[in-house]
């Protein structure tokens, strides 16, 4: 499989009241074609600054970022357009992700138009979009506040696919919606990741989730990764304490 990002010993700090806090140490692993990964992890551990720092979001303080085998860590000008069209996210609060001004038809096109489609095909796209997604072709003349949590998740979804990434981050996707909007937005997630043969990191604490949707996971761990490995290694057999712990907890509350 062909490598579509690869991550070598990033490393950010930031400085808190009296002290430097190091938000992620050290942290190395790949992304392949067609694979989706998950990280996993408590609150503050470091998962959604090494999100930020893939997609630019953020600069690191040391280490190199490669996608498609180009370094991205410092990227500018043409190059740093070029990451922020293969690389996409996808929010925990997909309302605040977009413009309240514009319908979501606008906001699909906006992304394609910047990428050089004119905006007659970016139109008809805008539509086609949406109704992958699983929302009607009349949504494009829709405002994000006069939907549901989950029509606007995928909404935002449609935004991220359009510009056809390599890369997708869906950081905490599905923890703002219900249990019945979290199964329709996971088994779209997945049915996109066969069509589109996209790569996937995906977000979230919840490890139950994660062995649904992913292939391999990242334990993070006070800004570390302390376990790697398929989603049944890491569940059915943690090397680790902490995810021994984070797993258990999970089927307590199953039970």
């Amino acid at each position: 499989m062909e490598s579509v990002l690869e991550v070598k010993k990033i490393n950010k700090s930031y400085m808190g009241r009296n002290r430097k806090v190091h938000a992620v140490k050290n942290v190395s692993f790949e992304i392949y074609e067609g694979e989706c990964v998950g990280l996993v992890g408590e609150s503050g551990c470091g998962k959604s600054t090494i999100a930020k720092m893939i997609s630019r979001l953020e600069s690191v303080d040391s280490g190199e970022i490669f996608l498609n085998g180009k370094d991205i860590a410092d990227a500018s000008g043409k190059t740093l357009r070029e990451v922020y069209k293969s690389i996409q996210m996808v929010f925990q609060n997909p309302v605040e992700s977009f413009n309240p001004r514009l319908k979501f038809g606008e906001s699909i096109m906006e992304g394609m138009i910047n990428h050089g489609v004119s905006r007659g095909e970016a139109k008809v796209k805008a539509g086609e979009y949406l109704k992958i997604c699983g929302l009607p072709k009349e949504f494009a003349g829709r405002y994000p506040h006069q939907v549901s949590g989950g029509e606007c998740q995928r909404a935002s979804i449609a935004r991220a696919i359009a510009v056809e990434p390599r890369l997708l981050i869906c950081d905490e996707v599905t923890s703002a919606l219900d249990v019945t909007v979290q199964a329709q937005i996971v088994k779209l997630m997945k049915e996109l990741k066969e069509e589109m043969k996209m790569a996937y990191l995906f977000i979230s604490h919840d490890i139950a989730l994660v062995q649904e949707v992913c292939d391999r996971v990242l334990v993070m761990y006070n800004g570390q990764v302390i376990e790697d490995g398929s989603t049944d290694e890491i569940i059915q057999n943690p090397q680790n304490e902490y995810t021994k712990r984070l797993i258990d907890s999970i089927f307590e509350i199953a039970w």
